[in-house]
């Protein structure tokens, strides 16, 4: 949820105990700048990190910020990921580290750091860097083990008192009510049985809730016996014949022909790394394995193919990674309520996920079953599909729902590429064309560059294929300003897309030299090649997504050339093309030119309009570059109609946008002499210390916020 500024999660349980903790997070959060919690999974690090991020977050002026870090697989994506967290969508050729530094270095902000264990030494670099460049800065860390980074003020995070407090056990009531609400320890005995059972279970959020998912199973009484004799029989030995360590992925033990066990040892205590999992927390390992139990055969088997997933996923998506052999697609959607109810998969509304600790769980079991490359398979399978899907939705009336499915999904999609460059090259090269565009306008340059250029090392690549890798690695280029890069890439394109009569790649190609040419000052050159382009691509739908961006650029080498009754026609037209069509990417830029054109006829309400019209569209797209674009024409616009203050505001809440894609500000070339005019206009009309307070309230404002009061229509004079 968005706080006042920034971003926390959602709380969507109970809160439960932790007073003294949070006495003395609260403390060490305003007297030390960085603070890590340590404890064993399952312990409540993130519900505590959560609940002091969000006592403490009107305290800080840019606010509290919240990355989870437990999908990242190793570090590649980690700079990335806290970017993204703090709001910065880097367009530049700088190294990652350095734009960072840059965006937090005067700000006075909140950044917690979720799950980090697996990164210690990464994240321990990173928050070296970065709390040396912005002193303004606090880390909150949550991890199973202290970072070592210098100045690292460590809590440890103990589990919930059993003896002599209530907080255990009003957990285990709570998590009971909430499976069902007709559920509570009335009967008689149930209250000491439970208190039994947070006793035995130590206190450990993670186990008592496993605990009393169990319930609709099992009265209060006969879970504590079944946990009793249990955690008794935990103490004996662990019997593993070495020779052997086949399972049978359709029972609850070992295979009996092939291994000896205690029958009182869990599973997760055969499987897990003693590093991670020391054998002070065999009473999480046991609840855990004691849950997975529980679970039917085919919930079990679901469990484990769910952990390839990085991020929320829907039922379809489920479907996808994991049906095959016994799963039918019937079968996980009955399986996946089951771990619902076994609190092994979490729900919100129709989105699931599954807490680190259990997903670590389920993936130690997937390698016991052998299935780990199969699952990897699928899940790349079910991503590429999905990079498909929305590449042929560009133009259409999901092309929103699209961009934030491409958004949202980032992790698992870098995953599966991952796999596809080890497993399947030619998997991995159309995979990486067909979201790059997307990843370029959701502000992931270095990524879509990256992952390009890695698919057309990997191997031989022909066809549509080809010319998509080169053209996202010149559109990634030309928005990181590296002219040169671009235009080398557009021949390419141009060159490889005439070869293959690929119509749309020549489309695609000339738009991207198009775009080159209009922002190194030659507008005629692209007007003439698009014109062409045009006309020998009659055949390809008119609109189709790259179509309607040659179009664009028609559009914008006009308004260039100062043929704005032309330009105007042409861009309406493209509009309402759009329009028909449900695209917002190509509609918001033929808004932007009508309002560019409406200010430079001397209509500063219709751009203003326009303006807004354009804004409202790049809001959608989550388009931290066309927003800031959009915000810079409406200030002119406003400023053009003697709203100096207000002008000054949204110039402002503009700067902070261009701050956020790391770029001073930019746009085509005839920009720059309006944009200058019209502040001038604004600072004649209210003075220049009013101005400048107007632009520093809407460089300071959230984000949000600014464009909220950006978008209102109303002028004050």
């Amino acid at each position: 949820m968005m706080t006042k500024v920034g971003y926390l999660p959602e709380e969507t349980s109970s809160f439960v105990g932790r007073r003294a903790e949070l006495a003395r997070l609260h403390t060490a959060l305003t007297t030390r700048r960085m603070t890590t919690l340590i404890g064993p999974g399952g312990v409540g690090k993130t519900r505590l990190a959560l609940r002091a991020a969000r006592a403490v977050a009107d305290r800080y002026a840019d606010g509290a910020w919240w990355t989870d870090l437990s999908p990242l697989s190793d570090d590649r994506l980690l700079l990335p990921t806290v970017s993204d967290a703090v709001g910065l969508a880097d367009h530049t050729l700088r190294m990652p580290v350095e734009a960072l530094c840059e965006w937090l270095g005067d700000k006075h902000l909140l950044l917690v750091l979720d799950s980090a264990e697996h990164l210690r030494g990464p994240c321990s670099h990173l928050l070296a860097e970065i709390l040396t460049t912005s002193t303004r800065l606090t880390v909150l860390v949550t991890s199973r083990q202290p970072l070592g980074t210098r100045g690292e003020h460590v809590v440890e995070v103990p589990p919930l008192p059993v003896d002599g407090a209530p907080d255990a056990l009003q957990l285990f009531a709570d998590r009971l009510r909430a499976t069902d609400p007709r559920a509570g320890l009335d009967a008689p005995g149930d209250e000491a049985a439970a208190a039994e059972i947070c006793r035995r279970l130590e206190g450990i959020p993670l186990a008592i809730e496993l605990a009393a998912a169990g319930i609709g199973r099992h009265s209060v009484a006969q879970l504590a016996t079944r946990i009793g004799t249990r955690f008794d029989a935990r103490s004996g030995p662990l019997v593993l014949d070495p020779g052997s360590s086949r399972l049978d992925p359709g029972t609850s033990r070992l295979d009996p022909g092939t291994s000896r066990l205690d029958p009182g040892t869990s599973r997760l205590d055969l499987l897990a790394d003693a590093t991670v999992w020391p054998r002070r927390h065999r009473t999480l390992r046991t609840a855990i394995g004691w849950s997975h139990e529980l679970c039917t055969p085919l919930e079990r088997l679901l469990w484990a193919r769910l952990t390839p997933l990085r991020t929320d996923f829907d039922a379809e998506v489920a479907r996808e990674v994991c049906t095959g052999g016994p799963l039918t697609a019937d079968e996980v959607d009955r399986a996946l309520q089951g771990l619902v109810a076994q609190s092994v998969v979490q729900r919100d509304g129709d989105r699931y996920r599954m807490l680190d600790t259990l997903r670590e769980y389920g993936r130690m079991w997937l390698a016991e079953l052998g299935e780990d490359r199969a699952a990897a398979d699928r899940h790349a399978s079910s991503f590429l599909g999905l990079a498909r899907r929305a590449h042929d939705g560009w133009t259409g009336p999901d092309q929103v729902s699209w961009y934030h499915k491409v958004s949202d999904t980032h992790l698992d999609l870098c995953a599966a590429l991952e796999h596809l460059l080890a497993h399947d090259v030619e998997g991995a090269q159309e995979m990486a064309g067909r979201v790059g565009f997307f990843w370029a306008c959701c502000g992931h340059l270095s990524e879509a560059r990256n992952y390009a250029q890695r698919a057309l090392d990997a191997g031989p690549v022909d066809g549509p294929h080809r010319t998509r890798l080169h053209w996202v690695l010149g559109v990634a280029a030309l928005l990181q300003s590296d002219f040169a890069t671009a235009e080398k890439y557009g021949a390419l394109c141009t060159a490889t897309a005439l070869y293959d009569g690929d119509d749309e790649g020549i489309l695609g190609a000339t738009y991207l030299s198009g775009l080159t040419q209009l922002m190194t000052g030659e507008p005629a050159a692209a007007l003439e090649a698009a014109g062409r382009v045009l006309r020998m691509t009659e055949s390809v739908p008119v609109d189709s997504a790259h179509r309607l961006r040659c179009r664009l650029i028609t559009v914008f080498a006009l308004t260039a050339l100062g043929r704005l009754t032309e330009s105007e026609a042409a861009a309406g037209e493209l509009r309402r093309a759009c329009e028909r069509g449900g695209e917002y990417w190509t509609r918001s830029y033929a808004d932007y030119q009508l309002a560019l054109i409406a200010l430079l006829q001397g209509r500063p309400a219709a751009s203003a309009t326009h303006a807004r019209s354009m804004l409202a569209g790049k809001h959608r797209l989550r388009d931290s570059f066309g927003i800031a674009l959009g915000l810079d024409i409406l200030a002119a616009a406003i400023a053009a109609q003697g709203a100096g203050a207000q002008a000054a505001r949204v110039y402002g809440t503009g700067h902070a946008y261009w701050r956020m894609v790391g770029h001073p500000q930019r746009g085509t070339p005839e920009l720059g002499p309006v944009r200058e005019t019209c502040e001038l206009q604004a600072r004649a009309a209210v003075g220049d210390e009013a101005y400048q307070r107007a632009f520093e309230r809407g460089q300071s404002d959230n984000a949000e916020v600014g464009l909220a009061a950006a978008l209102r229509t109303e002028l004050q004079l």
